[in-house]
């Protein structure tokens, strides 16, 4: 986030925040905490004199505690390194949208892309594997390949192939390659369920 605006309420001595960022990844948290509004830069000056009008209507009315508590947790969050969010947020066609993780079923490489398969439903955003797979819970989401990432819970089986490498059936019918380098991470997180499901 590059910067964050706020204007003062002088009663209570909490900021009003507007999110002034080239990313759009911290949109989920702008409004998880109703942020007063959130630029996305590009932006022009009429679009930051609405969002400035904005936070001083806001300042005119009543700071409520439930406000004042949330813009608390968000700078705790900010400090401490937020916890992975339930939802990717991205922007596509000039539209913010979110996109629920437990819906994705896997997400393929696609040249500068990253192409999201979420159900009947597949968007793509303009960003990598490896950045994407940092907002994924390590624990239901792993990568296959250099091009490929899974919702293990979609996973349906492992058929054995050619020199130690996997075709990955998911539910959907979505066939993948688990390459070897991968292999062992699946093993693992395997095992560990028949353990977890043995106790």
């Amino acid at each position: 986030m590059d910067v964050c605006e706020a204007a003062c309420d002088e009663r209570s001595h909490k900021p009003l925040i507007i999110f002034v960022t080239a990313y759009d990844e911290y949109a989920l948290k702008a409004f998880e905490v109703h942020a007063i509004d959130y630029l996305l830069k590009p932006f022009d000056r009429s679009r930051f004199q609405k969002a400035l009008c904005h936070a001083r209507e806001q300042l005119r009315g009543s700071g409520s505690g439930v406000f004042n508590s949330q813009i608390a947790a968000l700078l705790q969050d900010l400090k401490s390194g937020s916890k992975k969010s339930d939802r990717l947020v991205f922007k596509q066609n000039g539209r913010i949208i979110f996109i629920r993780v437990e819906s994705i079923d896997w997400i393929e490489s696609d040249g500068n892309y990253a192409r999201i398969h979420a159900g009947p439903e597949s968007h793509y955003v303009r960003d990598t594997l490896a950045r994407l797979e940092t907002d994924l819970p390590a624990e239901k989401f792993m990568r296959i390949s250099r091009s490929a990432i899974v919702n293990l819970d979609r996973v349906k089986e492992l058929q054995p192939l050619f020199y130690g490498d996997y075709a990955v059936i998911l539910n959907g019918g979505a066939r993948l390659n688990l390459s070897r380098n991968y292999r062992n991470r699946i093993e693992n997180i395997l095992e560990r369920r028949d353990k977890s499901q043995q106790h």
